[in-house]
């Protein structure tokens, strides 16, 4: 644990990194994520709109922000599903593997072409539906789901609604995403965020004077009082000061902007977590689904060249299979004849 002076960050890389951090002076703690190689590679798997491009940069921050507070053994997940022209936004956090490795990511976004308005704000275009967090820690674990409504304005709204109604914790998100460099679609993609929330009690509950956000649903201020609120309120004004070149780097390292925002409230920080781009998919994972085919169902997927194929809508991978090796009914189990591209 280290405090946060300026000479912190000379000695670390920031890019691809979640940073977490608390304010010493209120029960406040946050992260502050940079991304820019990782989310490049996740939007440069698939030619997105504008507007998708936007839903999914802002979903891999969110990911980033809330994966690395959880006591996570495996995954961490967000689903956006609408009935818009954006259809679903799925993202996944992979825990590191051992201490000091870096955590995995990957995104993507499902969408109907005709539908997409490129004019229309992004949000807009999910439509009514449901935002939902899942907490998945491994073989012989029950997936942990939390769901509220698509509501609030923004993709950061629902998360901070989430962690109100589902959790009874006051967050609070600030999130930013361009492209950099040069113009057009050839910039590089840079992300950043902050989080912060204010510290779990012993038995958190809502005052129980009603719930005063979006939709009916709790927000914030329904869950604090007296000091509690004033230290939120203030540290959300702070926030709220923000700028989208201090979110998204490179020149603002996240120490300098953690004291530029909260300098009177003692900010300090802790060893940052780096974050790379990352995929579960397998081809046995392909072969596993796809055990309780028959061998008339596999034949109804068999391409014209002879085999059955899948790709991988996070990363991209193309599997390629002998159809006699798959279904209830394979003839054979041999992987050689798998490929990926």
């Amino acid at each position: 644990m280290t405090s946060a002076p300026d000479h912190i960050g000379s000695k670390i890389a920031w890019d691809d990194t979640v940073l977490p951090f608390q304010l010493d002076r209120c029960d406040i703690r946050g992260r502050v994520a940079r991304l820019d190689g990782v989310l490049d590679q996740i939007l440069s798997q698939h030619h997105y709109p504008a507007p998708v491009e936007q839903l999914v940069a802002e979903a891999a921050v969110l990911t980033a922000l809330i994966g690395q507070t959880m006591k996570l053994r495996w995954r961490f997940s967000i689903q956006v599903r609408g009935e818009g022209a954006v259809r679903m936004i799925a993202t996944d956090y992979y825990a590191p593997a051992e201490p000091g490795a870096p955590a995995r990511m990957r995104a993507y976004g499902l969408f109907d072409a005709a539908a997409v308005d490129v004019q229309a704000p992004a949000f807009d275009q999910i439509g009514s539906g449901y935002f939902s967090v899942i907490i998945d820690q491994g073989t012989g674990m029950v997936p942990y789901q939390g769901i509220t409504p698509i509501s609030g304005g923004s993709l950061r709204a629902c998360a901070e609604t989430y962690f109100a109604q589902s959790e009874q914790l006051p967050t609070r998100f600030q999130l930013s995403c361009a492209r950099l460099g040069d113009a057009g679609a050839t910039g590089q993609w840079r992300a950043g965020g902050v989080m912060v929330q204010h510290m779990p009690k012993a038995s958190p509950h809502a005052k129980g004077d009603g719930a005063s956000g979006s939709d009916g649903l709790l927000a914030a201020q329904d869950m604090l009082d007296g000091d509690d609120a004033e230290n939120w309120s203030r540290a959300n004004l702070l926030l709220d000061t923000v700028e989208t070149l201090e979110l998204i780097g490179p020149s603002v390292q996240p120490t300098d902007l953690l004291v530029r925002l909260f300098h009177e409230e003692g900010p300090r920080v802790y060893d940052p977590q780096p974050v790379g781009f990352g995929c579960s998919c397998a081809a046995h994972k392909v072969r596993d689904s796809l055990a309780i085919y028959s061998a008339d169902d596999i034949a109804e997927m068999v391409t014209d060249t002879g085999v059955v194929t899948a790709d991988c809508q996070f990363c991209g991978a193309h599997y390629e299979f002998d159809p006699a090796t798959l279904g209830r009914d394979a003839v054979s189990e041999e992987a050689g004849d798998d490929s990926r591209g």
